[in-house]
């Protein structure tokens, strides 16, 4: 599945966002005027130098910050706090994970406050733990698991509630590269499955561009959007050939020109 960025309704709308600290020494922006937009069922990924301000974005886009002006809105929503149709995935999997309980009850967790059918509950779960692949490990607990395995079920935990616009911050970037490779994977074959966007926070450009059907590049500071890039490498993907086409090096590059022009 591959979205169209000229026909696909805006899922996610980000208009004039900008953001401003208040602190002793006055007023700190670090976000100015930021403006894209993502589509249903689009993987986009935002990049750009250390300190840009990509984790203080994706707190306005989840609600977790508010935002000084400007818009974001789901759906055509505006987001003034977390959106029930959004779900979060950190880096920090042992900080979101609870590991005194069992991998069933962390996917559990999210949806005691929906009104589900038990079944459907049920469904949910399992479903979820297939997808991720970690069906048979119901009854373990978090720290029985490697880094990855671990991750998969935080993830598992987000695709469980089924939400429409999945937000992932460096989410593969405490696993070792052969595991960030599988969860990669991982991400395409969730966005095949149930049709979701999906946001990512990354520093790693490879991924960006492995991953995305679009590229949001952040630069200056305060923090603006310098570039907006497609990202033409086919709808199916593959951890060998889809690197070594002559347009994925290309892509990088351009990336990491802006990234560099940025920092």
């Amino acid at each position: 599945m591959t979205a169209t960025t000229t026909e696909a309704p805006a899922r996610l709308s980000v208009q004039g966002l900008a953001k401003t600290y208040d602190t002793k020494k006055g007023a700190v922006p670090v976000i100015a005027d930021l403006t894209f937009e993502v589509h249903a069922a689009e993987i986009v990924c935002i990049v750009g130098p250390s300190g840009i301000g990509k984790t203080t974005l994706l707190k306005c886009l989840t609600g977790l910050q508010s935002i000084t002006s400007g818009t974001a809105r789901i759906d055509g929503k505006p987001i003034d706090g977390p959106p029930e149709e959004m779900a979060l995935v950190f880096q920090e999997y042992t900080r979101s994970l609870m590991p005194w309980l069992t991998v069933e009850k962390n996917v559990r967790l999210p949806l005691g406050h929906l009104r589900l059918p038990s079944a459907e509950r049920e469904e949910r779960i399992r479903s979820a733990l297939t997808a991720v692949g970690l069906a048979g490990a119901e009854a373990k607990y978090p720290w029985q698991l490697s880094g990855g395995m671990q991750q998969r079920v935080a993830i598992a935990r987000a695709i469980a509630y089924r939400p429409e616009v999945l937000v992932m911050d460096e989410p593969f970037a405490s696993v070792d590269a052969q595991t960030r490779f599988e969860l990669e994977d991982l991400c395409l074959k969730i966005r095949e499955e149930f049709g979701m966007t999906i946001v990512v926070v990354t520093h790693d450009i490879d991924e960006a561009v492995y991953l995305s059907d679009r590229v949001v590049v952040l630069g200056e500071r305060p923090a603006r959007v310098t570039e907006i890039l497609d990202i033409d490498l086919g709808g199916l993907r593959d951890q060998i050939t889809t690197r070594a086409l002559p347009g994925f090096a290309e892509l990088r590059t351009r990336i990491l020109e802006l990234i560099r022009k940025a920092g």
